[in-house]
């Protein structure tokens, strides 16, 4: 490796959204997550739907009213 060209790798604190703070290494000075291993579905267990603009109802009507497949191919 050439001396002097990479940027200082250090450990540093990232904050998630849900309060849980933890030590991994970046080049960056901190860093801030929206979901961590503390909070995320499938981790936790727990089912938290993250909607933006009523995406999931709005699947859930449209595939409500659809007919269930039979099953046969031909």
């Amino acid at each position: 490796m050439k001396p002097d060209i990479h940027p200082n790798y250090k450990e540093i604190t990232a904050s998630c959204a849900c309060g849980n703070e933890f030590t991994t290494g970046s080049v960056l000075d901190s860093i801030k997550v929206e979901i961590c291993s503390a909070c995320h579905p499938f981790y936790t267990g727990k089912q938290k739907l993250v909607d933006t603009a009523g995406r999931v109802e709005r699947f859930q009507r449209k595939y409500a009213q659809a007919p269930k497949p039979t099953g046969k191919k031909k």
